[in-house]
């Protein structure tokens, strides 16, 4: 039996939207889920087209939607929800506008301004003139290269409400990045930062405008913005063709009244970018009904926000957790935002926010709380986190480890939402619920109706053996499409040539019988030794057990006709790679996992490639040992650092 963490109490679920929902469905349908997940999750999948047009209503969505349910189609992706319903995504983000807050902005430099609902509405119209005034019009795309503030929210806001279609990337995005991910859509505007801090270092970006410019003829408009707190960088730069405003400037303009227009339930949104560290990033464009619906069911039912609640997330607005932590909005609750690094000056920084700011849901990544563990590693409760009911970790799988650490270390009373999705669909296939019990190592289960699966290497479905993550029916926030690819070649080639008419997610994972999912890792990144897949993700919670070790990577070596496992780490200072401490790792992942797990080397190296996003990156190191391409550097943060893993003597024998 799995050891069980923590299970909302009967009133916590009464008072649920899970449950105000359950209620919904019952009296509609005369239907009796008795709060059983399983029971509510079977309807929603039977009835998948019934599902998503009763929460639109439930939910109370902003738009007209049409009586149709669905246009079916052979082909799983041409699937299209609610055909004929037309909306205005941003405004369903402006759900309120009086004088409470909407937005709280923190630097890592203690700098904090918050925003009210009237003042988001009022910014907001005046982007939407300004946007009128350069002839921005539906379709057009409008790029930010941004960090994650107050501005950057209300530019999207305002770009959603025009038909405009965003893209943002982060600040830590070197300039090729930008050029190789923002060239492909040829935006008009461009949002940018003059400066933005990590770490206590301050980092010149305007300084970038000019090759950005030169390389990306499209943009004709560019609006600076300062970074929140700071005075103005001078732009020591002479932009020919270009109409340059200043943020400030745009704000003394005169809002005029909002008028709504709406919009095809699959108008484009906002275009994201896959890693790109395969090759080129796909730019992969989503619609703006389908991500508005998934991410109020996921707000709403999985993660129970209510009306005033306070929703933080780590992220940057370079990745998809930026996306579904401002769609928060629309749930009339209030977001907080923080840039910068996570334990600037203090390992437990965030948390302090937390308290400070009374979160009611905190989103952190899995690594974090596996960095928290070795930096605190004897917290016990050292924060009260009075308001503090949801703690989503997602980014990669969550360790035993990180979930004992949880709840004995911030908060036994909370529900801890591990989740799992990815850009692709921006939002979760597995997620928590407030019906069933919190399971040591286990995501809850999966979405409501989606009919998420693992299926062997034939197609057929598995329980409690490793397999691949797949969807059998479709769902409103697939792709709408990859931007620049011709009769779908890429999409079709990303998510349906593994398995006929099926999603292939390309994670590599298990579900219990409990209906309990571990994700492994990506499935490009399993390690087959043997012929046997292993995932990545079983060796780290096992490293990460050891306080000589910072992190560490681990891939796959072709060897001797048949694939060995490397293990490379990162030493925390004042600790030596002993041949004790190799002893005493290897029989900890023999003991703990599996013999075949175990390592045949373990070398020392000085850093580790990730992406913006902070991910390991598995298969640049694996392609970078075994003498092949790297296809694009530009996507990770610190490509240099790949030089460690070239030509080491400890692979030749």
């Amino acid at each position: 039996m799995t050891k069980k963490l923590w299970q909302a109490s009967s009133q916590k679920i009464k008072d649920s939207n899970l449950f105000a929902f359950e209620k919904y469905l019952s009296n509609k349908f005369n239907l009796n889920f008795s709060k059983n997940y399983k029971k509510l999750l079977d309807w929603s999948i039977k009835n998948y087209p019934e599902f998503w047009s009763e929460f639109w209503d439930f939910s109370k969505i902003k738009g007209a939607k049409s009586k149709k349910k669905i246009r079916k189609s052979k082909i799983f992706h041409k699937n299209l929800f609610l055909p004929g319903t037309r909306l205005n995504f941003g405004q369903n983000l402006l759900s309120k506008n009086n004088d409470e807050k909407a937005l709280t902005f923190i630097s890592e430099n203690g700098f904090r301004e918050e925003k009210s609902w009237k003042q988001l509405n009022f910014n907001t119209a005046k982007l939407i003139r300004f946007f009128k005034e350069i002839k921005i019009v539906k379709g057009d795309r409008i790029a930010a290269y941004m960090p994650n503030c107050s501005e950057t929210v209300e530019a999207f806001i305002a770009s959603s409400a025009i038909g405009g279609i965003w893209s943002s990337c982060s600040p830590d995005f070197g300039t090729n990045g930008i050029i190789e991910r923002f060239s492909q859509i040829t935006p008009k505007v461009l949002f940018i930062t003059d400066q933005y801090f990590y770490n206590g270092k301050k980092i010149n970006i305007i300084e970038r405008l000019s090759k950005i410019l030169k390389s990306i003829p499209s943009i004709k408009v560019v609006v600076i913005v300062s970074y929140p707190g700071k005075k103005y960088l001078k732009a020591n730069q002479k932009l020919k063709k270009i109409k340059l405003f200043k943020w400030d400037n745009l704000m003394k303009k005169n809002p005029q009244k909002i008028n709504f227009n709406n919009y095809s339930f699959e108008s484009e949104l906002a275009i994201l970018y896959s890693s790109g560290t395969t090759g080129k990033p796909k730019c992969i464009c989503h619609r703006a009904g389908g991500v508005l619906i998934q991410h109020k069911k996921e707000h709403l039912l999985h993660c129970d926000i209510k009306e005033g609640d306070n929703v933080f997330y780590f992220t940057t607005c370079g990745w998809m957790m930026w996306n579904w932590l401002v769609s928060v909005l629309a749930s009339k609750a209030s977001i907080v935002l923080y840039d910068g690094s996570p334990m600037y000056k203090r390992s437990d920084l965030l948390l302090r926010i937390c308290e400070k700011e009374k979160i009611t849901l905190f989103g952190i990544s899995a690594k974090y709380i596996d960095a928290l563990k070795k930096y605190e590693p004897n917290l016990k409760y050292k924060f009260k986190l009075n308001n503090l009911k949801t703690i989503c970790s997602t980014g990669s799988p969550l360790s035993k480890d990180g979930f004992k650490y949880v709840y004995q270390n911030i908060k036994d009373k909370v529900h801890l939402a591990s989740i799992s999705g990815g850009t692709d669909i921006v939002s979760c296939f597995v997620l928590g619920n407030l019906y069933q019990s919190v399971k040591l190592g286990e995501i809850q289960n999966k979405g409501l109706a989606l009919d998420v699966d693992i299926f062997d290497d034939d197609g057929k479905p598995v329980k409690n053996i490793k397999g691949e993550l797949v969807c059998k029916n479709p769902f409103p926030s697939m792709p709408l499409k990859f931007w620049n690819d011709k009769n779908d070649t890429k999409y079709k080639e990303a998510y349906f040539n593994r398995f006929k008419n099926i999603w292939y997610h390309g994670d590599y994972a298990e579900v219990k019988n409990t209906g309990g999912f571990i994700i492994y890792g990506r499935s490009d990144t399993t390690l087959n030794p043997g012929g046997v897949r292993l995932g990545t993700a079983e060796i780290y919670s096992e490293v990460e057990k050891f306080k000589e070790i910072k992190e560490s990577i681990a891939v796959g070596q072709s060897w001797d006709n048949d694939v060995r496992v490397v293990l490379f780490v990162l030493m925390n200072k004042k600790y030596l790679l002993t041949e004790q401490l190799l002893t005493k790792l290897k029989l900890q992942i023999r003991k703990n996992v599996s013999p075949r797990h175990v390592p045949s080397k373990i070398i020392k190296v000085r850093d580790i490639p990730r992406t913006k996003s902070g991910k390991i990156v598995e298969l640049a190191v694996k392609n970078t040992i075994e003498g092949n391409k790297i296809k694009n550097k530009e996507a990770l943060i610190n490509p240099e650092v790949l030089k460690y893993f070239q030509n080491l003597k400890e692979l030749n024998y």
